[in-house]
């Protein structure tokens, strides 16, 4: 395994103080990075996991943080805050600015060499950025098929790779439908992976607290999108030695 460090790093946005978890691999030199968005309820290890797995392959990343250093366990809690959050495309690319921003800050990044990849509410952030025609190598979500202002998609400068639970009652195919209209009329590049018999969230390990119904974990295809989102990394931001 490489050697990789690791620190939180505090930094301002949407009024709060945000903490992130930023993850650096072996070495002194620059490398590609990605910014890593975190489901509604909040940055846990979970994220904080997948940006270490990150840099143990080569890359600078941050898993940022939306809800002020906060995990939000309660579901209409998180929801109070999440729902206004995701109909506001201005509020999430300025909190998707402000983790780049530190990202492109840290010495070890290359700043031309960026991706985002997010799940749920993190990778709706990770599309507006896009939509907000930030140059990103590309742009990977699970359980984040948002559609955006009309004709915002048109600057998206990059490929997206989208993953979604066939199952999912919050991404039914309505939504799937929308999402990829969107893509297709703007000329992205874009990929759709629908994961037979999962639900929303499917991703993400089990957790104690209570949640959504249709939420639930799917082992077999977690594996799958995980490998799917590097593989994605490694076509588009390959790692150089």
């Amino acid at each position: 395994m490489t050697t990789i460090t690791t620190r939180t790093v505090e930094y301002p946005g949407d009024g709060l103080t945000m903490i992130g978890h930023l993850a650096l691999p072996a070495g002194a030199d620059r490398r590609p990075a990605v910014l890593v968005g975190p489901e509604g309820p909040g940055l846990s290890d979970v994220e904080r996991r997948r940006a270490d797995a990150l840099a143990e392959l080569g890359y600078v990343a941050l898993a940022f943080d939306f809800h002020g250093g906060r995990y939000l366990d309660d579901i209409e809690e998180m929801l109070a805050r999440c729902m206004p959050l995701l109909a506001d495309a201005d509020r999430m690319r300025g909190i998707g600015h402000a983790a780049l921003d530190v990202l492109r800050a840290e010495p070890r990044t290359d700043p031309g060499r960026i991706a985002a990849i997010g799940y749920g509410t993190g990778g709706a952030i990770a599309l507006e950025l896009g939509r907000d025609g930030v140059d990103l190598r590309a742009i990977g979500t699970v359980n984040a098929l948002t559609t955006g202002r009309p004709g915002d998609a048109a600057r998206i400068r990059c490929p997206v790779w989208a993953g979604v639970g066939s199952e999912d009652p919050i991404m039914p195919p309505a939504q799937r439908e929308a999402f990829t209209a969107e893509m297709q009329a703007a000329g992205v590049d874009w990929r759709l992976v629908v994961y037979g018999g999962a639900l929303h969230a499917f991703h993400h390990p089990p957790v104690d607290q209570a949640v959504r119904p249709g939420v639930g974990h799917h082992p077999e295809h977690a594996r799958r999108a995980w490998r799917d989102v590097v593989g994605l990394l490694a076509e588009c931001l390959p790692v150089t030695e």
